[in-house]
C-alpha cells in the first residue's frame, strides 16, 4: 500500500511555525516510506479564510522547500457539490438529519449527524491506543445547511478521495478524531491511521503566540534565517532520532525519520537554539554562496546609508563576518551601526583615543612611526596574510609592550575602541591604506600636542 499523507491548513491566518512543523512531519513520514504528501486548503470557514493567507502559507512552504503534490482538490470552498451528494446519502440512510433552523439563515436547516453512541478506539502512532465514548458528543452538526458543509464532514471526504493512509496532525486535533471516525464509518470509508504530534510550546510551556516573538514562518525568512536551518530545528521539536547528530539535511532527515521516535510531551521553542542551528548551517554554506550573499547585503545596506563600498575590500571581510553572525539580519544590524564603515572610508580620529593605552602622546607617535617602517618593509605579496603581518610586528610589540603598540595601531586603522585585531585590519585594508591611516594618526598627534 502506498503511503499518502496530507497537509491541509486553514487559510485563516499567516503560516504558523506549528503548521510548518506539521507539514514537515507529514512529508518526512511519507517520503521515508516512498509515499506522497498532498497539500490542500480547508476553507470551510468562509468569513475568516482569505487568499492572502493562502499565499502566505504557500510561499512559506516553497521557502522551506517542503515538497508536496497538488491533488485535484485545491479548496474545500470549490467542492460544495461533492459534499452535498454525501450529505444527501447520509440523510437517506438515516445517519444524518435536518434539524433546527440555521442561526445564519432561518430558511435553512442545519444538518446533524445521528450519533450511534458507541465507543471508538483507535491506535495512535504516537500515543498508543486511544478510546472515546461518543455519547458525550450527542448529535453533532456537520453542515450549516445542505449546501454548507462543516470541517468534520469535508475533511473525511477529502481524505477518502485522495486515498490518505495516514493523518498526522497536532495533538489539539485528537478530540476531532472520534467525530471523523463516526462520519467515515457511516459513509463506508476505510479508516486511515492517526498520529497526533506534540504541540510546540513557549519557554514558559504556554501555547506559542505572538507575545513570545515571531510565530509566522515568513517572519523568520524576513529576519534572515536560512530555510534549511528552520526545517532542521523544527524536525527536532518533538522528534528524537537518537545519537549525537543534530545538523541534518532534508535528505538525511528522510532517511532517519521514524514516527515511533516522536515524543508525546510538548516541544519547547527556543529562539536562541534556532539561532544556533542557523549559525551551523551558515558555517556549512558553500564559500562562494556565502560570499555572494555577504557582498550583496554589504553593498545594499552601505548604499542605503550613503556609505562607500569597494568589492575588493568586501571580499576580504567575508571570513570576519562568517565568524560573527548567526543570521543575515545580524549582518544588516552591524552595518546599520556603522561597524564596517572604516573598512571603506578613513575614520575620523580623536587624538586622546589614539593615546589611550600608550604611556604618552610622544610614545604613541614613536610607536606608530616605528610601525610605519616595519609595515613598509613587509613584502606586498605577504600583505593579505594576517599571520605574516603579525610575525613582522609582534617582536616590536613584545619589546615595547603590546598594549602600548597595538592599541594606537588598532585605533588608527579603525577609529573605534572595538574592532578586529590590528593584523586582520591591516590585511583587509591593504598596505597603502594602512600606511596612510598610520601617517594621519601621527600627524594628528603632532598637531594637537597630545
Amino acid at each position: 500500500m502506498s503511503v499518502i499523507t496530507r497537509f491541509p491548513p486553514s487559510p485563516t491566518g499567516f503560516f504558523h511555525i506549528g503548521g510548518a512543523r506539521t507539514a514537515l512531519f507529514n512529508y518526512l513520514f511519507a517520503a521515508s516510506k516512498g509515499g506522497t504528501m498532498y497539500f490542500r486548503f480547508e476553507d470551510t470557514d468562509a468569513e475568516r479564510s482569505k487568499r492572502e493567507f493562502e499565499e502566505d502559507i504557500q510561499q512559506g512552504m516553497e521557502w522551506l522547500k517542503i515538497p508536496y503534490a497538488w491533488p485535484d482538490i485545491r479548496r474545500q470552498s470549490e467542492r460544495s457539490v461533492v459534499y452535498k451528494a454525501h450529505l444527501k446519502m447520509l440523510i437517506e440512510k438515516g445517519a444524518a438529519y435536518e434539524a433546527e433552523a440555521s442561526t445564519d439563515n432561518p430558511d435553512k436547516k442545519v444538518i446533524r449527524f445521528k450519533n450511534p453512541n458507541t465507543t471508538i478506539t483507535f491506535k495512535d502512532l504516537v500515543r498508543g491506543e486511544v478510546t472515546f465514548k461518543t455519547d458525550e458528543l450527542k448529535d453533532f452538526v456537520i453542515a450549516r445547511s445542505i449546501d454548507e458543509p462543516l470541517y468534520h464532514l469535508a475533511v473525511v471526504i477529502d481524505d477518502h478521495e485522495t486515498a490518505v493512509t495516514h493523518v498526522i496532525r497536532g495533538e489539539d486535533h485528537i478530540s476531532n478524531t472520534p467525530r471523523q471516525i463516526l462520519i467515515l464509518e457511516a459513509l463506508g470509508f476505510e479508516r486511515p491511521q492517526y498520529a497526533h504530534i506534540p504541540l510546540i510550546l513557549a519557554p514558559d510551556r504556554s501555547k506559542l503566540s505572538k507575545r513570545h516573538g515571531a510565530v509566522s514562518v515568513n517572519e523568520y525568512k524576513a529576519q534572515g534565517f536560512l530555510p534549511q536551518a528552520v526545517v532542521n530545528y523544527l524536525a527536532l521539536l518533538g522528534w528524537n532520532p537518537g545519537g549525537e547528530q543534530e545538523i541534518f539535511s532534508m535528505q538525511e532527515m528522510v532517511g532517519a525519520f521514524d514516527i515511533a521516535q516522536v515524543q508525546k510531551a510538548g516541544a519547547i521553542f527556543d529562539i536562541e537554539k534556532l539561532k544556533w542551528f542557523n549559525r551551523q548551517h551558515l558555517l556549512r554554506m558553500r564559500e562562494d554562496d556565502f560570499s555572494d550573499e555577504v557582498l550583496r547585503i554589504l553593498e545594499e545596506e552601505q548604499g542605503k546609508r550613503g556609505q562607500a563600498f569597494e568589492e575588493n575590500v568586501a571580499h576580504k571581510l567575508v571570513s570576519i563576518i562568517r565568524e560573527r553572525i548567526s543570521t543575515w539580519n545580524e549582518l544588516r544590524e552591524m552595518i546599520a551601526l556603522g561597524e564596517f564603515d572604516y573598512f571603506f572610508a578613513d575614520p575620523q580620529l580623536v587624538a586622546v583615543d589614539v593615546v589611550q593605552k600608550a604611556s604618552t602622546a610622544g610614545d604613541a607617535g614613536r610607536h606608530l612611526a616605528s610601525l610605519e617602517e616595519i609595515i613598509h618593509e613587509i613584502p606586498d605579496a605577504d600583505f593579505s596574510d594576517a599571520e605574516k603581518i603579525k610575525a613582522a610586528i609582534w617582536p616590536y610589540a613584545e619589546q615595547e609592550g603590546r598594549g602600548n603598540v597595538l592599541w594606537p595601531l588598532r585605533y588608527s586603522l579603525s577609529g573605534r575602541k572595538k574592532s578586529p585585531d590590528p593584523f586582520i585590519l591591516t590585511a583587509v585594508l591593504g598596505k597603502e591604506t594602512t600606511l596612510r591611516r598610520i601617517k594621519s594618526a601621527v600627524e594628528l598627534l603632532a598637531r594637537t600636542g597630545q
